[in-house]
């Protein structure tokens, strides 16, 4: 609660509510099936330590945090988040690791942990979702050790390109995202506008990579899963941010299924993923 006289507190969580929704726990699931295949090779660039060090930020339910405690086998892990239901899967998903892999409720906007901690720094799929970005990766940048890396999933929803099915998927895209940032006050093209934040923070070796989810390269059935899993968790609230509704928002994306689902039909999500050293 403000204080008298104080204006509103900023709300720097304005998707919780899609965020703590079931189908968050099949969109993480799917995306990881898509993309960690095609993701995980980048990460031998970074000549990690043995015994690293590395921070999930963003944890959600740990699917990312299980396979890099899977790839990293002597590493510590800590995985944090907002939300403690996705915290509570993350942390049944990952007991096998023992006291190698730990989850704490913490913000990335002020993590309260010692400046350059870790090895390796991991945050997917978050900075679409929240404002201020920058001022989040200011904060994951502060917890890297010099020499260590940061690796960023930033998702750009202008680079999702399909074709017209009995709908025109580029209106959806083209309207819906723009519309949702200006209400929640995200920027759901951050993937564009990453590099100039790290530059901006002054680190170095900034690198940007795509991974390419298409039906050539991931399963038709594990990207359809994608979209059906963004249709439950977020027709409604596309209604509410923007001029599309809540029922042309599920048709657009019933509308991309279709197409995933036919086997002469083709649709294709780049995904950035950039990484950086702190000097």
């Amino acid at each position: 609660m403000s204080r008298k006289g104080d204006g509103p507190r900023e709300d720097l969580n304005p998707q919780a509510e899609q965020m703590a929704h079931e189908s968050m726990v099949r969109t993480l699931a799917a995306q990881a099936l898509a993309i960690w295949p095609q993701e995980s090779a980048l990460f031998d660039r970074y000549r990690l330590p043995l015994d690293a060090r590395i921070l999930d930020a963003g944890c959600g339910t740990g699917e990312i945090t299980a396979r890099l405690a899977e790839r990293f086998p002597g590493a510590r892990l800590l995985g944090v988040d907002v939300l403690d239901g996705p915290l509570a899967l993350a942390r049944a998903r990952n007991s096998r690791f023992g006291r190698r892999v730990r989850f704490e409720n913490r913000s990335v906007f002020d993590l309260s942990l010692p400046d350059r901690k870790f090895d390796l720094v991991v945050c997917r799929h978050v900075l679409q979702a929240i404002p201020h970005a920058e001022r989040a990766l200011a904060e994951l940048t502060r917890v890297t050790r010099r020499g260590g890396r940061l690796h960023l999933i930033a998702e750009d929803y202008g680079m999702i390109h399909f074709p017209r099915r009995r709908l025109d998927p580029d209106e959806f895209w083209s309207v819906g995202p723009r519309a949702f940032g200006a209400a929640t006050g995200t920027d759901l093209f951050v993937g564009r506008n990453c590099f100039a934040h790290l530059r901006a923070l002054g680190l170095a070796e900034i690198t940007v990579d795509y991974v390419v989810v298409d039906p050539l390269r991931v399963p038709r059935e594990t990207f359809a899963a994608i979209f059906a899993a963004w249709r439950d968790g977020y027709a409604g609230a596309i209604g509410e941010h923007t001029p599309i509704s809540s029922e042309q928002a599920a048709a657009a994306l019933d509308d991309m299924i279709a197409t995933l689902r036919d086997p002469d039909g083709y649709g294709v999500w780049m995904v950035p993923v950039l990484s950086a050293v702190v000097p």
